[in-house]
């Protein structure tokens, strides 16, 4: 009866250390398109802490595996553009060189960092600054906890906007004058939306009316535009485009990542 017993309590034993075992222990999943994301591109993925060196301003941003027209995809919180007033000119990241970079809207780097991480990378951004990405807030994609509610957040704000075409804009009231915006009532310049053919195929003319003292939408520089199923789409004199969808009045730019981008059409 005694040696019965010794041998359930072994077996439970073993079981136990199957359970706990690196070879029975279930791993997280892996973030959306982390698998089919390049080598060089792994070890980044996930959350970091970025900080103005000099200024105890941090924030911390998420580099996603999702392709996009300049890199990869890049989340922040809106809050992230007060602290670091730098990361307004951010659409993307991307690795040259075994180090991390972040992107404007033309594929420039903003901030490129150093290959070397030790304690962590530190780089200068275009304006001038050091700054410095931080591994203690790096979660590493192998080992990412389930997402809070703020990145599901974040997530959700990264995707396309389901839109209704026939309850969107009609084609024909699109043309005309536009306030640009990076906040709500705040124009920064006028862009004009013409109906004359531009030499993008099934495009058509947009210009800014002056001078845009905004430096990224100056170096976004939309050439043409184009509407489709009730989206907008700016197009860049180098062929990359942002897209808009049509809420409360005003075109919205849509996934909502990066530096914001409103259009208000004018009397």
């Amino acid at each position: 009866m005694g040696t019965r017993r010794a041998e359930r309590g072994a077996a439970a034993g073993f079981l136990a250390l199957l359970l706990v075992s690196p070879a029975g222990a279930q791993t997280a999943p892996l973030p959306r398109g982390a698998e089919q994301a390049p080598e060089a591109l792994k070890p980044f993925i996930g959350a970091w802490d970025l900080e103005k060196l000099g200024a105890s301003r941090k924030c911390t941003v998420t580099f996603g595996a999702e392709a996009t027209a300049q890199g990869r995809q890049v989340r922040f919180p809106a809050t992230c553009r007060r602290a670091l007033p730098i990361l307004d000119e951010v659409v993307a990241w991307d690795v040259a060189g075994g180090a991390p970079r972040l992107l404007d809207g033309s594929g420039k780097p903003v901030i490129a960092f150093a290959e070397k991480a030790d304690p962590g990378r530190r780089g200068r951004g275009s304006d001038g600054a050091q700054y410095g990405l931080d591994p203690k807030g790096h979660v590493r994609a192998a080992a990412r906890p389930a997402p809070s509610r703020a990145e599901l957040a974040a997530t959700a704000a990264a995707r396309p906007t389901p839109v209704d075409p026939a309850s969107a804009p009609a084609a024909g009231s699109v043309p005309g004058r536009y306030g640009v915006m990076r906040q709500a009532g705040r124009e920064v310049c006028n862009l004009v939306l013409s109906p004359s053919p531009s030499d993008t195929a099934g495009a058509f003319v947009a210009e800014f009316e002056g001078l845009c003292p905004d430096t990224g939408l100056t170096i976004f520089s939309p050439v043409a535009w184009r509407y489709e199923a009730g989206r907008l789409a700016l197009i860049a004199r180098k062929g990359h485009k942002v897209e808009l969808v049509f809420e409360a009045g005003q075109w919205r730019k849509d996934p909502a990542v990066g530096a914001p981008l409103l259009l208000k059409k004018l009397p």
